[in-house]
């Protein structure tokens, strides 16, 4: 090696790493620190550090990392690609690796090795989402409240770890609060976080590639002794070890592949001073969004902003109240009803197609205990004034509560959504439905739906996303965050990311300084930002456009979709259960066709087994599927009284979908297959 000290510098999106070698190629000293949003900053004080142990007024540097680009082109050098970091200081140090996994704060990687050449083979990378990452991890272990060494003791303990979402962090959250409310372990539900990231590596990142051994899995997840074990039993490789210097690989492979290159940066103290100045140059440069609201537009006026959410006073009209017809028989009814994985919705409307009762309630995880309340509450306030002459279902648990109350029409939530904006306004040709943790865009024209997107498995355009982002910085969701995003002259420029991510880019924020208000304002444009460019994409979007679901309490999004497109965005009164409404009104119309084809003037008699249904006591079990690799965990529901079971879980409709009540002479081939 040249007489100069070396340092390797890898500057990640979560910690800082940096080694110095002397002259003679040896060790002397290794640093890491989380630099929370602040890269430039912690570089500079660690290089610093690092020069004064080495007692010299300069050295080599070699950088690498995704904030190494940044801090290369300040000081005027390249940095090493992250990858070839690895891949050099694993085939230095363990030359006869094969793969190499690696886990870091936001990004994770599977390099496989051409041991022969010395070289990289193949490679493969995490997009834009945390699953999968150490920031997924920190996230989890910090709802359990348990530091990253405790988590990773305690997943050892596990000898059943559950099945846990890992596509995402606030699905996962979901799957955590409902193993909580069951009493499951913390050991386990740690455990099953630990092998949700491993099966989400094996399923996104190594999609099916031949692996050669031994595998070497190195960064700062590594040192999580339990996602070690869970890669071990799901990869299937007893050969897989974690390497001593496995946080401080990417920086002592930047300085092997420079010397091999013969590449040498020399960097003095003055150079260093560069940073210094390019953090300032950074925070008055920063480009921000419009202000929400101007006094030009008369968003406040037309929108008629008060309080926010369910329970306070909004736009919507109150309700009609439901009064017994002049030869006092009860007035005719149709209940919709909307499951949803975050709230479940009911809604009465009458022949007229007036909305006489509704109730938004969270799911909290238990579906049928909110379709409980939900009827136990609407059947004690509008008592015998009403006979239910039809019911729909609709969201993601639409058929098992279907058996449950007695339904007499089942539909997506997308048709439900569509019926009720249709019969709102006839001219509306473009929905946003926002829910806790999906979305949608609907494309109507003259009523019927020409097109339609989802989310995928992220949460980063839905209510989670922002519910999340305000409990990070103290701010009630409802009511306070639009107030405060309100009174943003220059909300943040915060893109569009993963919720991980996001809470990242808050934190380096609050500590340059900027304010709360124009963080949340910034959020309010992320949700837009996501939706726009990954729900929408490049569908069409119309004149007249409807808001819907949950979110459009918060004002505060509204004005944003407005702003970022550059036109009027409609909340339609009682946005918060239009697929309730949507279903009420489609159970109308089913029932009414059903009288038609029957011939009968009146309807027959409704499946629905009466508001006493919320008063039945039920038990649940579960079972695993075998039916394919998901192994989804299948919860039984008996109802007192009943005959058969009831299902929900799965995530296809294998156990979902409600048997025809007709008779048929067809063979069951789901009972035949199994």
């Amino acid at each position: 090696m040249d007489k100069h000290h070396h340092i390797g510098l890898d500057a990640g999106s979560v910690s800082v790493k940096v080694v110095l070698f002397d002259s003679n190629g040896s060790l002397l000293k290794s640093s890491y620190r989380r630099h929370k949003g602040q890269p430039l900053i912690i570089a500079m004080e660690l290089l610093r550090d690092a020069l004064r142990e080495c007692g010299e007024s300069s050295a080599f540097l070699s950088i690498t990392g995704s904030s190494g680009r940044l801090i290369g082109t300040v000081l005027g050098t390249d940095p090493v690609n992250e990858v070839v970091a690895h891949a050099a200081a694993t085939q230095k140090l363990y030359p006869s690796t094969g793969t190499i996994i690696e886990l870091g704060g936001e990004d994770s990687k599977l390099i496989i090795l051409n041991t022969e050449a010395s070289c990289v083979r193949d490679f493969s990378m995490n997009s834009v989402c945390a699953a999968g990452t150490g920031s997924f991890l920190d996230q989890q272990a910090e709802r359990l409240q348990l530091t990253i060494e405790e988590f990773s003791t305690l997943s050892l303990r596990s000898k059943n770890p559950p099945r846990i979402a890992g596509r995402c962090s606030v699905f996962a959250k979901s799957d955590m609060i409902h193993l909580q409310q069951i009493a499951t372990p913390v050991e386990d539900i740690v455990a099953g976080l630990c092998f949700a990231v491993a099966r989400n590596f094996r399923g996104s990142i190594a999609r099916g590639r031949e692996m050669p051994g031994p595998v070497s899995f190195q960064g700062g997840v590594a040192a999580n002794q339990g996602m070690a074990r869970a890669f071990r039993e799901v990869l299937e490789r007893s050969d897989l070890f974690v390497p001593e210097e496995h946080a401080y690989m990417g920086a002592i492979g930047a300085v092997l592949k420079d010397i091999g290159n013969g590449t040498f940066f020399r960097c003095s103290l003055q150079d260093i001073q560069k940073l210094s100045a390019a953090i300032e140059g950074l925070q008055t440069t920063d480009k921000r969004h419009l202000p929400l609201i101007q006094p030009s537009d008369d968003f406040l006026g037309r929108h008629g902003v008060r309080a926010q959410g369910p329970e306070s006073g909004h736009s919507s009209p109150p309700l009609p109240q439901a009064r017994r017809t002049m030869s006092g028989a009860p007035v005719r009814a149709y209940l919709g009803v909307d499951i949803g994985s975050i709230s479940t919705n009911l809604a009465v409307i009458d022949d007229n197609c007036r909305l006489l009762a509704k109730r938004y309630l969270m799911t909290a995880g238990r579906p049928i205990e909110a379709v409980k309340t939900g009827l136990s509450e609407i059947g004690a306030e509008l008592g015998l004034t009403v006979e239910i002459a039809g019911v729909g279902t609709t969201g993601s648990g639409r058929y098992m509560i279907a058996d449950f109350i007695g339904a007499d029409i089942v539909k997506n939530e997308i048709t439900a959504q569509a019926t009720a904006a249709a019969f709102i306004d006839r001219d509306v040709d473009t929905i946003f439905e926002i829910g806790g943790q999906d979305s949608k865009y609907i494309s109507l024209r003259d009523g019927v739906i020409v097109d339609f997107e989802m989310n995928k498995a992220c949460a980063a355009g839905t209510g989670s996303f922002l519910e999340e982002q305000a409990e990070k910085l103290s701010i009630s969701v409802r009511g306070e965050f639009q107030e405060s995003a309100f009174r943003s002259a220059n909300p943040c420029r915060l893109g569009e990311r993963c919720t991980v991510f996001m809470e990242n880019s808050l934190m380096a924020n609050l500590q340059r300084g900027v304010v709360t208000g124009d963080l949340l304002a910034g959020l309010s444009y992320s949700i837009v930002q996501n939706y726009i460019n990954r729900v929408v994409c490049k569908r069409p979007i119309g004149k007249k456009i409807f808001f819907q679901g949950g979110v459009a309490f918060n004002k505060s999004v509204v004005a944003a979709f407005e702003k970022y497109l550059g036109r009027q965005v409609i909340v339609p009164p009682h946005h918060d259960v239009t697929g309730a409404i949507g279903m009420a009104l489609l159970a109308k119309e089913h029932r009414e066709l059903q009288a038609a084809e029957t011939g009968h003037q009146k309807q027959t008699g409704s499946l629905f087994k009466g508001f006493a249904a919320s008063g039945r006591p039920y038990e649940i079990s579960s079972f695993e599927c075998g039916g394919c690799p998901n192994v989804c965990e299948i919860n039984r529901i008996r109802v007192e009284g009943e005959t058969g079971n009831l299902f929900y879980g799965g995530r296809c409709e294998k156990y979902d979908v409600r048997k025809d009540r007709t008779p048929s002479n067809l063979p069951d081939l789901f009972r035949f297959r199994d």
